[in-house]
Parts: C-alpha cells; structure tokens; sequence
C-alpha cells in the first residue's frame, strides 16, 4: 500500500500555462439533485467550479436551477428531465452522475440511460443515489461504455454493492471484489473508498491510503463535494489514477486547513478554500 500526500498531489496539480483559456481544462457534466436532494448537486457542482473545471454544466430538477444560478453563476443549468440531457452528456469530458439524483423510477432510467450514453472517450463518475441505483441492477455494468469509470462509495455504500460487510471490508476482499464486478465488462476502474482514511484501489491492483483527513469533516455533503472536485480533476489533468489521488488528497488538506480553527469543517467552506491549496500545491511543484 502506497500513501496518498503532498509531494504525489503537487506532481499532479501544476502552475497554470500562460497561453491556456477555459477549454484547456476540460467540461464536466453533473447529473443529480432530485426536487429532494438539491443541495446534494449544488454541492458537487461547487466542488467541481472551485476546483477549476474549464466549463460545468449542471443537469438537474427545475427546481433547482435558480438556487443554483445565485449560488453558482459560473456553472451552467439545464432539465434533468429533459431529451436534451443526452445530447449535452455527448459533449462534455466528464460525467458525475448520482449526487441527490433519487431512486424512484425516472432516476432508474436516467441513470441506465446515461449509463447507455456515455463513450469510452469519456471518464464516468458514479456517486450517491448512482452507487444505491447500481448496487440494485448490478447488470447495468454490462451497459457502461465509459473509458475510465470512477467509483466513489462510503463503506456502506460499497457494501450494498459489493455485499462485504463493513467489517469484512479489506484490501485483498475489496480488490477481489472489484475485478469480479468489473474486468470483464470495463477495464479500467478506481474504486474511492470514502472512510476517515480513505483507500483508492484500481484493477491493476493498487492500492492507496490518503494521509489527510480529520473528524471535522464528518458533516453531510462531504461525499458530494468530493465528487465534484474529483470530476474536475479528471478534466483538467486528464482520466488517470494520479487526478483522483490529488483530488482525494486537495479535499482533505483544504478541510485539515480549516480544521485548525473549527470545531467543524462544512463541505461548502472545502470548495471555498480549494483555490488557495491548489495554488499552493502549484508553486511546491513549480520549486521542486
């Protein structure tokens, strides 16, 4: 086992190059916020803006939408409901699909069909409401397409999906686990285990411990805003392990920071911090 610290992150998050525009660090598409769980997307959508996604696009319930554009105008909106859902997922570089999307029946056929879309020059991240809605049709596996698919359970989510009970839940039984879930139909997947320590595993059989964290961070909304940042990540410095391990990483650090003079740290306030870690993160690689 590998430790995920700074001296990784800052290999992965870089200075900026002078001649770079918002194109340069790619699009990401979040799918999620039910008319019950709208703060679930919102979160993640901020995660992702705050983490330096080029362009971001939030598809979500209607309901959602001004909430989101006087929290978030950077980010653009459209219907969750809508056939048009399909075509923007055809045009971004990364799809986070779950956080507060539901498990009612129109969230089931947005996510199989999402699942449907989505080519295999593009990273899926599956969150949340889509983790509860896989662990239910575990044969919608054979219909991912993706390039790269991310996974980014808590431990009970993970056991829903895997069946290993939390307390059985190891590094050889979760990487077992995984390749039988996945080899055969998609090659190439990291499972983010979200724990006080979280893991990172993939299907080559790695396996990562992230060296931040603290209990500050129990608060609801974390998972979310991790997705977001992690979506990010992977548009920005491209579908890799090493973008997930940073972006594990960026999230932690932010909430240590905050840690030191809160009792608590909110999922919100990571997002509001993120750009300072980065920049710090940045100009440790640039004196390397």
């Amino acid at each position: 086992m590998k430790i995920i610290d700074e001296d990784l992150a800052s290999r992965v998050v870089r200075l900026r190059p002078g001649k770079s525009h918002k194109g340069t660090y790619g699009r990401i598409l979040l799918i999620g916020g039910s008319k019950q769980y709208g703060g679930a997307i919102l979160m993640a959508a901020e995660g992702a803006v705050m983490a330096g996604a080029g362009l971001t696009t939030v598809a979500t319930d209607p309901s959602n939408v001004t909430p989101l554009r006087t929290r978030l105008p950077e980010a653009m909106a459209i219907d969750l409901y809508s056939p048009a859902l399909f075509d923007q997922v055809a045009k971004n570089d990364v799809i986070v699909l779950g956080p507060g999307l539901g498990t009612d029946e129109q969230a089931k056929n947005i996510f199989a069909k999402v699942l449907e879309t989505v080519s295999k020059e593009q990273t899926l991240l599956i969150d949340a409401s889509g983790l509860t809605l896989l662990a239910q049709n575990r044969e919608l596996i054979s219909r991912i397409k993706a390039g790269l698919v991310v996974l980014t359970p808590h431990q009970m989510e993970w056991q829903w999906l895997s069946s290993i009970k939390i307390a059985d839940q190891n590094d050889q039984e979760n990487l077992k686990v995984l390749a039988s879930l996945f080899s055969e139909k998609v090659k190439n997947v990291i499972l983010v285990l979200k724990s006080h320590r979280t893991r990172v595993y993939d299907l080559a059989g790695r396996v990562y411990q992230n060296s931040a964290g603290n209990p500050g961070m129990a608060t609801g909304g974390m998972g979310d805003t991790l997705a977001g940042i992690t979506g990010a990540f992977l548009a920005q410095f491209g579908p890799r392990l090493e973008s997930v391990l940073a972006a594990v990483y960026c999230h932690s650090l932010a909430g240590d920071d905050l840690y030191q003079d809160n009792y608590l740290v909110l999922p919100t306030k990571i997002s509001e911090h993120l750009p300072q870690v980065m920049k710090r993160l940045s100009l440790s690689s640039k004196n390397r």
